[in-house]
């Protein structure tokens, strides 16, 4: 239990860290907003209070720590799906890791911000009430697909 726990920490702690290194490329290089992890902050800090769905969440009430309660938010999730990939294809997986169990775990990641967070937010499904939102969802397709990276080269180095 204790390897299955470390190793999903690392893995996915890691994996997040190179999805928040390639959100600041993206930034210096092109001029890319990076996400406004105090918004998923105010969204999470308001699912206890039984609100899912906003219209916008940028008018939501403010909750207290947000921006915190979004990074904590941000990395759970990564190392949530570090889990999960170690607990489909094991901890010999760590041991030994190939790409594609990681893409697959890369780009369901996709999904959950397409169909849970966004909506949630008031972008609708895969942002489409956002003007940009065909950027948006490239942006999104690239940056899990870095995430997925991460969760390989996080694996490679710590086997």
């Amino acid at each position: 239990m204790f390897d299955f726990l470390w190793r999903a920490i690392v893995i996915g702690a890691a994996a997040t860290a190179l999805l928040d290194l390639w959100a600041l490329f993206l930034q210096r290089a092109f001029g890319i907003a990076p996400p406004n992890w105090a918004m998923v902050g105010r969204w999470v800090g308001h699912l206890p209070r039984g609100r899912f769905v906003h219209e916008d969440i940028g008018r939501a009430d403010p909750v207290p720590n947000e921006l915190a309660i979004g990074w904590v938010f941000h990395y759970a999730v990564g190392i949530a799906f570090a889990m999960a990939l170690l607990a489909i294809w094991g901890t010999g997986w760590a041991k030994n890791p190939t790409l594609i169990p990681a893409l697959i775990v890369g780009y369901v990641t996709i999904g959950c911000g397409w169909f849970i967070l966004q909506p949630g937010m008031g972008a609708g499904i895969a942002a489409m009430k956002r003007p940009n939102a065909m950027q948006i969802r490239m942006l999104n397709i690239l940056g899990h697909t870095v995430f997925a990276l991460g969760l390989y080269g996080a694996a490679l180095l710590t086997r």
